[in-house]
């Protein structure tokens, strides 16, 4: 068996830096854990990935094509379904090595993992190669300490959970940027209750669409609070604790090193004593 975490999310939420951050925690704990980059816009990320999609096709190069000539969003599609269609070029990169880890390090483009099939297509490619797969969904923290971003956020993991149907983490990065009153705000929101969303979301001001939707915003905080469809992780990367926990808890998700876990032991058939019988 193999492992992968599908590391996605919004443009600037810190994929490359957490890609970054846990490869080097693996380097620490003598564990490999191994990174690819499958983002064709990226410019810089601070490791040495196994394999880099720009190596097979860059952005730019769809954006400048005379027949082509997409958009910077277009383009980031046709690079995945691209990628798709070459996925030997990836297989090859990858190889067949029994228990590797790897950090695949996705393009920001929110709408490939809401609602287009290029990355589930992608995770099927990769479970027919023998990996389990788990999408780890960053968002930055700075956007949703308040009850209208965290709707939001809410409702873009939501989708991301149903568009996948991968087993899911979320995780708020960049805690570290935080202060003091804005953490202690977070705390509501890790374990978040309808009626404090609710209040806070009434308390930012009168707005004619709060008032409307005053109702659907109360079903989806209940329905978030009723059956806890999502919960964000707080992600420090200055904290080795913080990334312990994290590292742990997405290898319980994916199974990683329950074969290990596992001993057998032999036991000889041992005649009754006298007494026992």
């Amino acid at each position: 068996m193999r492992y992968a975490q599908l590391v996605i999310g919004p443009a600037g939420c810190g994929k490359s830096t957490y890609c970054s951050a846990l490869a080097q925690h693996g380097v620490d704990i003598k564990r490999n854990i191994e990174v690819v980059n499958l983002d064709p816009a990226a410019e810089y990320f601070n490791y040495t990935p196994i394999a880099d999609i720009r190596e097979l096709i860059n952005v730019q190069d769809t954006m400048e094509d005379e027949e082509l000539h997409f958009g910077p969003n277009g383009g980031l599609v046709f690079c995945i379904e691209y990628l798709l269609e070459n996925s030997d070029w990836l297989h090859d990169k990858l190889g067949d090595l029994e228990d590797d880890y790897i950090l695949f390090d996705c393009p920001g483009q929110i709408e490939l993992y809401t609602h287009l099939t290029a990355m589930k297509n992608l995770v099927k490619q990769l479970q027919d190669w023998n990996f389990n797969v788990c999408s780890v969904f960053l968002v930055d923290v700075q956007y949703i300490t308040d009850g209208t971003k965290f709707i939001s956020g809410t409702m873009a993991a939501l989708s991301v959970m149903v568009n996948l149907e991968l087993p899911h983490i979320n995780l708020l990065s960049k805690m570290d940027l935080l202060s003091k009153g804005a953490k202690k705000r977070l705390d509501r929101f890790l374990e978040p209750d309808s009626h404090f969303i609710l209040g806070d979301i009434e308390t930012c001001g009168y707005s004619a669409f709060n008032t409307k939707h005053r109702k659907l915003t109360e079903a989806i905080g209940k329905l978030i609070e009723d059956y806890s469809l999502v919960r964000f992780i707080p992600l420090n990367l200055k904290s080795l604790e913080s990334i312990g926990d994290v590292l742990l808890t997405i290898d319980n998700v994916i199974q990683f090193g329950e074969d290990q876990d596992v001993k057998t032991k032999d036991f000889e058939e041992v005649e009754p004593d006298d007494e026992d019988t």
